[in-house]
Formats: C-alpha cells, sequence, structure tokens
C-alpha cells in the first residue's frame, strides 16, 4: 500500500532521514520506534506532506505522493494525526470533526462518517458542543483520531499517540487503536512506548539518528537486545 525508497529529508541545511526504505502492506498495523530525535516526526510529516523529501520515492497504491498537492494527499487516503493532537482549541468538538470532513469525498459521507466516530468514541458524542480546548488529554487525543477518521482513510498515521497522557489513559488509547485495525483500516503508528506499541502492532521500525536500524514482526523485535537493552531495560 505505502512505499518509501531511499527518503531523504531534513530541515533547511539540517537533514533528519536518511535513505528510508519502508513499506506498509493493506490491513497492516505498523510501529516505528526509537528516541526522542532518531526523526519519527519527520518521516510522519514527510509522509503526509507536510515536508518534502529531498530524496527519494514515495507512493500510495501506486500514486505518487511527492507528485501530489499537500493539500490533495488526503485525497490518495492518508489520514494524519500529528504529535500533540494540533486540534483548534477555540472550536467545539463538532467543527473539529467537521474540519476533517473538508475534501468533497468526505462531506458525501459525512453523516455515515460522523456516526462511525461517535459510535467508536461516544465521550465524543457527549462532549460535541464542548470547546476542544478544555477537553482531558485522552479526550483530546480521541476527538484528533476522529477527525482523521472523518475522511474515510485508508492509512491512519498516528504520532505519539500516547505522549503527555496518564498511563491508564495510554492503556486506553492503544485499545482504541486495536479496535481501529479489527475494523480492516491499516495503521502506520509512531512511538516511545516500545513495550505497548509492540502489544497491538504486526511489525515494526527501529529508527535511529534518521536512518533504519531494524526492521522485523513485533516478537522478532521484542527480542532483539538492542530493543531489550535501549527500549525495555532488559
Amino acid at each position: 500500500m505505502l512505499e518509501l525508497r531511499s527518503v531523504d529529508a531534513g530541515y533547511g541545511t539540517f537533514q533528519a532521514l536518511f535513505g528510508i526504505n519502508l513499506d506498509v502492506r493493506a490491513g497492516e498495523a505498523v510501529g516505528v520506534i526509537g528516541p526522542n530525535g532518531a526523526g519519527k516526526t519527520t518521516l510522519m510529516r514527510v509522509i503526509s506532506g507536510l515536508i518534502r523529501p529531498t530524496k527519494g520515492t514515495i507512493s500510495m497504491e501506486g500514486r505518487d505522493v511527492v507528485a501530489t498537492a499537500a493539500h490533495r494527499i488526503v485525497d490518495l487516503g492518508i489520514a494524519h494525526v500529528p504529535e500533540n493532537r494540533r486540534l483548534f482549541p477555540r472550536l467545539t468538538v463538532d467543527d473539529n470533526l467537521k474540519m476533517g470532513a473538508y475534501m468533497p469525498g468526505a462531506r458525501a459521507k459525512y453523516s455515515e462518517r460522523l456516526e462511525f466516530v461517535f459510535d467508536l468514541f461516544p465521550r465524543m458524542k457527549e462532549r460535541r458542543s464542548q470547546m476542544a480546548g478544555t477537553l482531558s488529554g485522552g479526550e483530546q487525543q480521541m476527538c484528533a483520531i476522529g477527525r482523521a477518521l472523518m475522511s474515510d482513510p485508508k492509512l491512519l498515521l498516528l504520532d505519539e499517540p500516547s505522549a503527555g497522557l496518564a498511563p491508564v489513559v495510554v492503556q486506553q488509547v492503544f485499545e482504541l487503536v486495536k479496535r481501529i485495525r479489527s475494523g480492516g483500516l491499516t495503521v502506520l503508528i509512531v512511538e516511545q512506548n516500545v513495550q505497548q506499541v509492540l502489544k497491538v502492532v504486526d511489525r515494526a521500525y527501529l529508527l535511529e539518528a534518521g536512518t533504519i536500524r531494524a526492521s522485523g514482526t513485533s516478537e522478532e523485535m521484542l527480542s532483539t537486545d538492542t530493543i531489550k537493552q535501549a527500549y525495555l531495560g532488559v
């Protein structure tokens, strides 16, 4: 479904990604793990068109992502839940969800998608008239994921969904990820919480200093000495 080949990217003269090769197949949940500053958020921004690669190719179902205008990438079926949620704090939950359905194709399915999101997140239905900035951290994360799902994506990009959340809420977020993918949606998730994310993904890539250091199934990654020592404290 998604293919990255030899992708370099960065900000001005600073290079953050070096020769990234990554694949996500339809129906999979794939994780990208690694320390702070490894380039994980840059990787997500490159895929969703927020920044452009300086080298390499990105394709979604055979279509050239790099040649697609940034605001049209959502039409390829890619929806991005950014780090720190990035909601519109002075808009209601309802209005934030509407922002996720701004493309013509999504507008046609608006009622159906809203029902889907409210079924997945009943609390969002209860809070629909509340300003997004007054929600709890966990509720804001639900709203951000719901907003992305309003576009009826094929691939959901989740950037650090557990960041800044209490441990009990982190568990809820990962349970939601399981539910989302059980509905057949393909998920690419960037996360520092290695132990949790490897429980919900099929495969994972280890990103360090802008390069892929290792990849494999969740079981293989959990048994890798590098992962055990650096991230699991074993």
